[in-house]
């Protein structure tokens, strides 16, 4: 279990006992306890090593080659080298085109042998990402990228999220992924760092998902999994193409009550894709998806003693005031696409979005939440490739137009039943961003790409409930994002860059809440600001081994950071640090020796503080590590496809300890898990397809958090992840008669 040293008089005092108890356990987390003695002296000699850092990869590893995180099975018919082009970057390119680190996840290794309930269990193969949660679906998976995102304690914050190119992030910049259909996602395409260039409000990263197309033999797939705690998922896939039409339709069901008390889950899911082409050179494209999910309970966070004696139980305040949420959401995307010979080409998208939710928090005052949202927008790319002072060279100009009109009210929560109102409020939020980047080719190796972006993002909100005054007020917040990129290409294996981009956040609509209980916007709360500085190299060694290295550091300022009340625990308000800097390395590997076998590592190390930080009681945290991001992430796989169908994996993810709190006086220790999943994939009977599978969560019954709610009130950090556990199922396929 994740333990914790908790302060007892004040940031950097430790409880004795538990500090006696925690070194003896393990001697490696009470050396982690000096981190905060120790962390300048560390940051500066990084500091200084960092550009040599830089300079050594290049001269080991010039001369190999292009790699990518492509984490899908190795396939015996396939090249093991084959082409690889990304499309987050909103021009189609090379992934060795592109100055920024990118990696790319497959089908398989999102959906094959997978229990399927969340985006962590493929993404934690890609470095600089750390993800926690996937067991509390009440408060959504927190995924960080480079330290964006791991202050969210619900939903996911300073990351772009698009599900086939509609944007499943709001304007405001809050994001959602309990509508992503895991069973019908082909691809995700995850660009790490900035890039607000391209996307705007709360870009510190991209998630870009692909759902699947239909084959050409059309086809009909029933897939029924179950395992432990009474987890049951049936879904049903169909699909083909008819040459002009292309078509994908899934439906699930899950329920799952969970490994602890008062976690129980119920998710139905609709996602279908239409593509229909008029021509070679234009498609229309339609996406719906439905999700249902009529219950969602949280167990809340607890504190150490309770997370070691008795990891099972909720805290007793969320079973009393019966936390969780309740949601329904359907959403509806239009695209169309069209080129005009070989240098000019348009997209244009639309999408509506209908969300009702209900959340139930666990204190009384204002702890019952509900609102009904409508999301629409809409954007358009003009792509122009031809030459420029006669090289190469590429240019889109584009704009995104988005809305989010938001009906909210709280009430009080009297022990699970709502009581009187106390908020009535509609927000109202509009962005508008117009970009544009050009790439030219300085030389036959030499790239350079330059972007540029203006955001003007409005708040607005009209208060209802007068009772006590009047609330209704607006902010306008507008930022202009830069980005420039360099790329040389040595030789055909070999692709280095370097990069300077920028990301800009707005808090949220509900990170905008007053701490003094009053309706309208916190006035002291602003926008979060970055800029990135990065190098990196993509490479081969030989035919079957591929690298990737990147070292970046990234100034904000305006850190947006967490805080809880005494007087409403378990909801979050929100402030400014002055300043932090992070400098990080990411490297990732993947050999394949031998047919159908391959072997994948993924190390990030990440150097997070607070340059500059008073908060609002006066403590000054100026020189403490941030919260919620270990120093260590270490990620390994093996991976084995015989030519017959029977494939097996085996994961372990390593995670170094990290501070769970501003002032760096409680540490979540490190842990590791080893997961195992193995079966048969396409055992034909003549159309019929059998695919049977089995997995092991936890395989060495590692007692960890699979998730910690930061800054905290009264130490109720921790949330125990499920001890070791087995799922299975079966995929049945039937394919109909190839079309002649």
């Amino acid at each position: 279990m994740s333990r914790n040293t908790q302060a007892n008089t004040g940031a950097g005092s430790y409880d004795k006992t538990l500090l006696d108890w925690h070194c003896i356990h393990k001697l490696n987390s009470c050396l982690q306890l000096q981190k905060s003695e120790n962390k300048q002296l560390k940051r500066d000699n990084w500091f200084l090593a960092w550009p040599g850092l830089a300079v050594i990869a290049v001269m080991l590893f010039a001369g190999s080659g292009i790699a990518v995180a492509d984490s899908s099975y190795p396939d015996p018919d396939a090249t093991q080298l084959d082409e690889i082009v990304v499309h987050a970057t909103r021009m189609d390119k090379r992934i060795d085109e592109v100055p920024a680190a990118i990696s790319v996840i497959t089908k398989d290794d999102i959906q094959l042998g997978r229990q399927q309930l969340g985006l962590d269990e493929s993404l934690s193969a890609i470095p600089g990402l750390f993800m926690q949660n996937r067991y509390n679906f009440a408060q959504d998976l927190r995924i960080a990228i480079r330290g964006f995102g791991a202050r969210s304690n619900f939903g996911i914050r300073g990351i772009k999220i698009l599900v086939d190119g509609i944007p499943e992030s709001l304007p405001d910049g809050q994001g959602q992924s309990d509508g992503i259909d895991l069973g019908s996602v082909e691809r995700i395409e995850v660009i790490r760092g900035p890039a607000s260039s391209l996307y705007g409000n709360a870009s510190g990263g991209v998630i870009s998902i692909t759902s699947e197309r239909g084959p050409v033999d059309p086809f009909v797939d029933t897939r029924w999994s179950f395992g432990e705690f009474d987890f049951n998922k049936f879904q049903v896939k169909a699909g083909g193409d008819t040459g002009r039409f292309n078509y994908l339709v899934n439906i699930s069901h899950m329920q799952y009550d969970g490994y602890r008390d008062h976690s129980q889950t119920e998710n139905t899911s609709l996602n279908a894709r239409f593509v229909y082409a008029t021509d070679n050179e234009a498609e229309y494209g339609l996406v719906f998806n439905a999700t249902d999910q009529p219950v969602a309970n949280d167990p809340g966070g607890v504190t150490l003693i309770q997370a070691q004696t008795d990891p099972k139980s909720a805290r007793q305040r969320n079973v009393d005031f019966d936390a969780g949420e309740a949601l329904d959401q359907q959403r509806i995307g239009l695209s169309y696409r069209k080129s005009f010979g070989e240098r000019h080409e348009i997209r244009l998208r639309n999408h509506y979005v209908w969300r009702d939710f209900a959340n139930k928090l666990p204190f009384t005052s204002g702890g019952a939440v509900q609102f009904d949202r409508f999301f629409v927008g809409g954007g358009a790319i003009y792509t122009y490739r031809g030459e420029l002072w006669d090289r190469p060279n590429n240019l889109i100009v584009g704009t995104d137009i988005d809305r989010q009109d938001d009906a909210r009210r709280r009430f009080d929560n009297n022990m699970g039943v709502l009581g009187s109102l106390t908020l009535d409020q509609t927000e109202v939020v509009t962005s508008l961003g117009l970009f544009v980047q050009n790439e030219l080719a300085l030389s036959e190796n030499l790239a350079l790409t330059v972007g540029l972006r203006y955001d003007e993002v409005k708040f607005e909100v009209e208060d209802k409930f007068l009772a006590d005054g009047d609330d209704s007020g607006d902010r306008t917040l507008s930022e202009t994002s830069p980005m420039i990129g360099i790329v040389y290409t040595p030789s055909k294996s070999t692709s280095l860059y370097a990069t300077f981009s920028t990301a800009f956040e707005t808090p949220t609509t509900t990170e905008f809440a007053n701490p003094s209980g009053a309706g309208g916007f916190n006035p002291d709360v602003d926008p979060q600001i970055a800029k990135n500085y990065e190098v990196g190299i993509r490479g081969t060694l030989g035919e079957n081994n591929r690298y990737e290295l990147s070292l970046f550091t990234i100034d904000v300022e305006d850190e947006l950071i967490p805080f809880e009340l005494a007087t409403q625990p378990g909801r979050n308000f929100f402030s400014n640090a002055g300043k932090s800097k992070r400098k990080g390395v990411e490297i990732s590997f993947v050999s394949e020796p031998v047919e159908g076998l391959r072997i994948s590592v993924a190390y990030t190390y990440s150097d997070f503080q607070f340059d500059e930080f008073l908060d609002d009681n006066g403590n000054d945290f100026s020189g403490n590590a941030l919260p919620g991001i270990p120093d260590d992430l270490f990620r390994g796989e093996v991976a084995y496809r015989h030519p017959s169908g029977f494939y097996g994996v085996v994961d372990v993810l390593d995670v170094g300890d990290f501070f769970v709190n501003n002032a760096n006086s409680a540490i979540n220790d490190s842990y590791s898990v080893v997961n195992l999943r193995a079966g048969f994939a396409n055992f034909r009977f003549g159309d019929w397809t059998l695919s049977p599978f089995v997995g092991i969560n936890n395989l060495t019954d590692e007692q960890y958090a699979a998730n910690v709610r930061i800054n905290a009130f009264g130490g109720r950090y921790f949330e125990p992840a499920p001890e070791r556990h087995l799922y299975g199922g079966l995929a049945i396929r039937y394919n109909f008669a190839r079309r002649q």
